[in-house]
This record gives C-alpha cells, sequence and structure tokens, in this order.
C-alpha cells in the first residue's frame, strides 16, 4: 500500500513495536497517506527500554527501527500513570507483572484493592517518537494523556491492555467497551497522534 495523495517524503515507515494493537490503532489513525510496517520484519530483538522516561524510551525503540530497517521508524511508548501509585505502572506498564495483559490487570486492582472510588484516578500516556533515519538529530516528539480512572473489575472486550479496567468519563463506560473507531479519535495515542499529524502536514 502506497499513497498516492501523501505530501510525506516517505510512502512507508516502522512501527517500533510487537504490539499488533498499536500497530492497527497507528495504521487506522494515519490512514492510507503511509503503510505502516511492523518491526519483526526487520529484527528479531525489540531494543531494550532503558530509558527513565517514555520520550527516552521512545527515542531508543526508534532509533534501533530505524537502524534495522532503513526505513523511517515511528515508536510509541505508552502506559498507564496512577495517581494512588504515585504514577506507577508508568513506563513498565507492559511488564508490571511480568506476565502479560491479564496478569497486569489482576495485579493492578490487587494494589487498589483499599483505595476508594474517589482516589481511584488515572491517566494513560503516549508519546510518540518520528525518526526519519537512525542519525535524525531532531526526531519529532508528541504527547497525548487520556484522563480517567480505575474500575474494580474488568469490563469490554475491545482494545487491549488496561483497556477494560479504564473508566472514560467522556463515554460513561470502560475503554474496552468502545468502538474501535470511537476509541482511536479520542485516546491518549489518538491525541498524540493529532498532533503528528499536524506535525507532518496530514491535517
Amino acid at each position: 500500500m502506497t499513497s498516492k495523495r501523501s505530501s510525506l517524503p516517505f510512502a512507508q515507515l516502522v512501527l517500533a513495536s510487537g504490539n499488533a494493537g498499536k500497530l492497527a490503532e497507528l495504521q487506522a489513525m494515519l490512514g492510507d497517506e503511509v503503510e505502516v510496517l511492523p518491526q519483526s520484519r526487520f529484527l528479531d530483538v525489540e531494543a531494550e527500554e532503558t530509558g527513565l522516561t517514555f520520550i527516552e524510551n521512545a527515542i531508543l525503540k526508534a532509533r534501533h527501527a530505524a537502524q534495522a530497517s532503513g526505513l523511517p521508524a515511528l515508536a510509541d511508548d505508552s502506559g498507564l500513570a496512577v495517581d494512588a501509585l504515585g504514577g506507577a505502572p508508568g513506563i513498565y506498564s507492559a511488564r508490571y507483572a511480568e506476565g502479560g495483559d491479564q496478569a497486569n490487570n489482576t495485579k493492578l486492582l490487587d494494589a487498589l484493592k483499599s483505595v476508594p472510588d474517589d482516589q481511584r484516578g488515572a491517566r494513560f500516556i503516549s508519546v510518540l517518537a518520528l525518526m526519519l533515519h537512525a542519525d535524525d538529530p531532531t526526531p519529532i516528539i508528541c504527547e497525548g494523556v487520556w484522563h480517567g480512572r480505575i474500575l474494580r473489575e474488568p469490563r469490554g472486550t475491545q482494545g487491549f491492555g488496561y483497556d477494560p479496567l479504564f473508566w472514560v468519563p467522556e463515554r460513561n463506560c470502560a475503554s474496552a467497551e468502545l468502538p474501535a473507531a470511537d476509541k482511536n479519535r479520542i485516546s491518549h495515542r489518538a491525541k498524540a497522534m493529532a498532533d503528528l499529524r499536524k506535525r507532518l502536514g496530514l491535517s
């Protein structure tokens, strides 16, 4: 798939992630202006996320994918920051319980079991880093934040990660109960992508 309408200097980019959910969401948000390729086509080992912030990790991942593929690379480093946990799990969201989405959700619920509803505020954070090549000294960095709170039990079957536990006040439902098209308009990743599209001249 290559775009006939894109004003971008590239028709393809590599997503620096092995997360199929992220790939589908970001491709949907970019539309047909550019084809988003999984980094698994070019490398077997993902970048070590040794940074202490979402921005650091996004840049590390984008550079790693650009080096391996020779193509522009887009990285999304995102996570859930829970107020009552001092911002945890934060940059460790994907590996919070070292056992996948269900284990992560179970650990989060256990950590918050004694926290009252009015103190269960949380926010999803997404940082996108776009590098045109591995030595790009000026990566484009975009951030999106989505505010909500943590439920006491999972709801819904859509999405991935912590979506079943994340209450979306503006929709009066869990993130995992949102149709994909709606989530892709209002989520943290959607907000970061809207900024990226604007900076690339696509909006």
